[in-house]
């Protein structure tokens, strides 16, 4: 009987992580990208604008 209540914590623990770690998510996508095209493929824009 000493196992289940190590599994249980264990589990509870595993999924307490992957909240933290879909909520860290979210906020990191979340964030607003200041100009993050013109960093990646400047050339994308200046052949846009011929």
């Amino acid at each position: 009987m000493e196992r289940k209540p190590d599994m249980i914590r264990a589990l509870v623990f595993i999924f307490v992580i992957g909240l933290a770690v879909t909520g860290l998510t979210t906020l990191h996508a979340s964030e607003p990208k200041s100009r993050a095209a013109d960093v990646v493929n400047p050339s994308l824009l200046s052949s846009a604008d011929e």
